[in-house]
């Protein structure tokens, strides 16, 4: 059995797209496991770049099985959207299976979101507004329609109407408009033909492929810091991104993931509110900002900046069973006179061995920094690790140094030759 999960291990946007599209070529199956079309992957192939929201990465590979799994909540209507926007890109053969147990993500879901962030006002959690909260919700008080309900008309008419009498009452609470089932049933209608081949058991299908030892990657989405349970909670998602969250989430055993791959930025960023320790608010953090195109692949909204954040790094690895790492956007910090590096935290001027759990906690910590000497080349086509400045390295091995686990690949540059192989995975 040869298997990679593919983690991120900040606040999601670490690059995770551009390695699962490198290891998608290696694979036979590529799954993605949780969340929903809140997440994007942005991958440049051959100049071209792409934006993927539910599909995962391998999905550029007509030899691959895609596998949209259990854990996700699918909007059908923005996977069909996705699927012929591919399309119109040449992107026309490929293999994809649906999970009949995925939640299925539906109009209301959307419009509860949005009133409920209103609602909040300055409390507001900064979601997408994509309805995943809402979606989630339905899955845990057994409300929620799942994928498979496309395939019974009696049984989806039943658990829509079933659904809508609350979730109507909630959205007329709230002074926003109900749905009526009709509505929903007729514009079920219109994408079921382009869903309905896919919709199968995935955890069935993945535990055949298992036993037939094929290649499987499990591709991640958002970051380990947006984790429901162990993230920076209420400012989180509302599933859990880590790797030890793939066997519920694919309906496999504890056993399933040989390796998995901790993906993360060169510094720091994250969307949304919430604590951020080593944010940015000056020219610095406008430069990274820019040069890092840092806006977000689904939302275009621009994200927060910040110094790379070991505290944080230290403590996924340890809450995830990171192996090895993908250092990414290695060449944005390139031009910088020093870059700091916070490797620790310190409350009330102690330092602390912990992550706290709560925001107020949280939002005392004070970054405790070392500065680092920047490098001025352009390393963008640098393809050999020897062939880096000598302080590039130096910012590597720190890394390395703190975490205890090595820099397999170093990306430094957005397009998938840009890559730096230190390490051979998944081989």
């Amino acid at each position: 059995m040869s298997t990679l999960a593919i983690e991120g291990m900040q606040w999601g946007d670490e690059g995770k797209g551009k390695l699962t599209d490198y290891f998608a070529s290696r694979a036979e199956v590529v799954v993605r496991s949780q969340g929903g079309n809140n997440a994007g992957h942005s991958i440049v192939r051959d100049g071209k770049r792409y934006a993927l929201r539910l599909l995962p990465s391998g999905i550029f590979n007509p030899d691959v099985v895609n596998v949209l799994a259990d854990g996700m909540v699918i909007n059908p209507f923005a996977l069909v959207e996705e699927i012929e926007g591919l399309k119109a890109q040449g992107v026309t053969k490929f293999n994809l299976l649906i999970s009949n147990r995925a939640s299925m993500l539906l109009p209301y879901h959307v419009a509860i979101d949005h009133a409920r962030e209103a609602m909040l006002g300055n409390s507001k959690i900064g979601t997408t507004g994509r309805g995943i909260g809402p979606c989630y919700e339905d899955k845990a008080a057994r409300l929620g329609l799942r994928m498979g309900d496309l395939l019974d008309e009696k049984q989806l008419e039943s658990r829509l109407e079933g659904a809508l009498n609350i979730k109507n009452r909630e959205l007329i609470a709230y002074g926003a408009e109900p749905f009526k089932k009709e509505d929903i049933l007729k514009q079920l209608h219109e994408v079921m033909p382009s869903l309905i081949p896919f919709i199968t058991d995935t955890s069935a299908y993945l535990r055949d492929c298992l036993k037939q030892n094929k290649k499987v990657l499990f591709e991640g989405a958002q970051g380990a810091m947006l984790c429901l349970t162990h993230g920076t909670y209420p400012y989180v998602t509302s599933s859990s991104p880590l790797a030890t969250a793939i066997p519920v989430n694919t309906g496999l055993p504890l056993t399933v993931v040989n390796e998995v791959l901790g993906v993360m930025k060169a510094y720091t960023t994250r969307v949304g509110e919430g604590p951020f320790p080593t944010e940015l608010f000056d020219e610095i953090g406008n430069e990274i900002r820019e040069k890092g195109h840092e806006y977000g692949t689904v939302t275009k909204r621009p994200r927060r900046v910040g110094w790379l954040d070991l505290a944080v790094l230290r403590y996924v690895k340890e809450i995830s069973g990171i192996t090895h790492v993908g250092l990414m956007l290695l060449d944005v910090l390139g031009g910088l006179d020093q870059i700091k590096v916070c490797t620790g935290y310190k409350i009330d001027g102690k330092l602390i061995d912990y992550m706290p759990c709560d925001v107020p906690s949280y939002s005392k910590v004070e970054p405790v920094y070392v500065t680092l000497p920047g490098w001025k080349e352009d390393i963008s086509n640098v393809l050999n690790y020897d062939d880096l400045p000598q302080n590039a390295k130096r910012y590597v091995e720190e890394i390395e140094k703190a975490l205890g686990v090595s820099v397999a690949m170093v990306s430094v540059g957005p397009d998938h030759k840009q890559t730096i192989i230190r390490e051979e995975l998944f081989k």
